[in-house]
């Protein structure tokens, strides 16, 4: 497909947004050091506001080359179920009863661990909450690891690498953790019914490899951090007054109907509003929802799918033109640049590609999702959710990097072997 005005000034402003966030921790810093325009570059400063502002640049330049309708329709045939899923499964699996579910259940088997129980949170937070991810979804998991690894390891007081450390592997893990099954991991999803891949194909071809790949990454960050959670206070409940379990029960329920109904955005928004309305019957029982969060994260992921949807243009000939293994590190690569999903998406363009292509390409993807922000759907969730306790409450992008390359390459050999 030859490269006309638009598609070359979608990939320039495609490229503005990629510097955009590896700027944003920058943009925080001058926000403390000039008060006066504090507020605008805190705006600049927001990796989920990112996308979204060059996605809306992207619409007005297309309106100026082409016409408004033109733009209009462009921003309307975009397909935007998963940023709304993020979106509602991040504030039902946030919701109060539900975190306090996942934290009694992990503190139990914290306790028959043979480690200080802080040490046991983090572990489990970092290895048994992302393989959770093959059953509630990806998002889910890294929501529920992120609020219960917050007090225990992104918080001030530790060194800021070995949080970036956490942080990568808690990227990595979510990323490859979902591949158990068909249908957790987006970039799986994306080819699970073109290629007929099911559950019990996805167990047995990257299942066990995802299982090793997350003890492993997270057994050595939780021996790193060994020192400075001896003395933590394992997390507390969210609040004195326990929730009673129907509310739980009818909460889980919620989020399981979410999750099933993950690819229906007019069914799981509904159960969403009908979940809006029982919080507030039983107000006693919750926290506030994590709505601003939500909305970034899906403001975030919507602004990617504008962008990323006028790349495939050059995106597509590197993904077709390569052999096998070279587009295990093709995929692993580009990936740092793009969604993982849309990678995948790709490849499931590609007629007549083989067996040791597909599952290279698939095996890339998810290797290579916790190197950026952008790289796996859920990594801007995790990102709103742990800012806070990193410096300047910023997440840098070369910080992210670095902590995601140990792990990224014990996953790689893994589905290498």
């Amino acid at each position: 497909m030859q490269s006309t005005t638009l598609q070359i000034a979608a990939a320039v402003l495609f490229g503005l947004a990629l510097l955009h966030t590896f700027a944003a921790k920058w943009f925080e810093t001058l926000a403390h050091r000039h008060p006066r325009h504090s507020g605008l570059f805190h705006i600049l400063g927001e990796v989920e506001v990112v996308f979204g502002l060059w996605a809306f640049v992207l619409i007005v330049v297309m309106a100026v080359l082409g016409s408004g309708a033109e733009a209009l329709a462009y921003a309307e045939s975009r397909q935007y179920t998963e940023p709304l899923f993020v979106f509602v499964v991040m504030v039902v699996a946030a919701s109060r009863p539900v975190l306090e579910l996942v934290r009694q259940l992990l503190t139990g088997l914290a306790r028959v661990l043979p480690l200080p129980t802080p040490l046991a949170m983090a572990w489990l937070g970092l290895a048994l909450v992302p393989l959770m991810g093959s059953l509630i979804t990806e998002p889910a998991a890294m929501t529920l690891a992120a609020l219960i690894l917050a007090p225990l390891v992104f918080r001030q007081g530790l060194p800021e690498w070995l949080k970036y450390a956490a942080l990568g592997v808690l990227f990595v893990n979510v990323s490859v953790g979902g591949t158990l099954t068909s249908y957790a991991a987006p970039p799986v999803l994306m080819v699970a019914s073109v290629w007929s891949w099911d559950s019990a194909f996805m167990a047995r071809t990257f299942g066990w490899r995802a299982c090793i790949a997350v003890l492993l990454n997270a057994s050595v960050v939780v021996f790193l951090l060994r020192t400075h959670l001896k003395t933590t206070a394992a997390a507390k409940p969210l609040a004195a007054q326990p929730v009673p379990v129907l509310v739980s029960l009818i909460h889980l329920a919620f989020l399981a109907g979410v999750v099933l109904f993950a690819h229906h955005p007019v069914v799981f928004i509904g159960l969403f509003l009908f979940f809006i309305g029982y919080t507030q019957a039983y107000e006693r029982h919750q926290n506030p929802l994590i709505l601003k969060e939500g909305l970034l994260v899906g403001f975030f992921l919507a602004g990617l799918v504008v962008l990323g949807g006028m790349q495939q243009w050059w995106l597509q000939p590197i993904v077709s033109s390569l052999a096998p293994t070279a587009l295990f590190f093709g995929a692993l690569g580009l990936t740092a640049l793009t969604d993982n999903a849309a990678l995948t998406y790709l490849g499931s363009l590609i007629e007549g590609i083989s067996d040791p292509a597909k599952y290279m390409l698939v095996a890339g993807a998810v290797a290579g999702g916790g190197l950026t922000v952008i790289a796996n759907a859920p990594n801007p969730a995790g990102v709103a959710l742990l800012r806070k306790g990193f410096n300047d409450e910023s997440i840098g992008a070369l910080g992210l990097l670095a902590g995601a390359a140990l792990p990224t390459v014990v996953a790689a050999i893994l589905f290498l072997l």
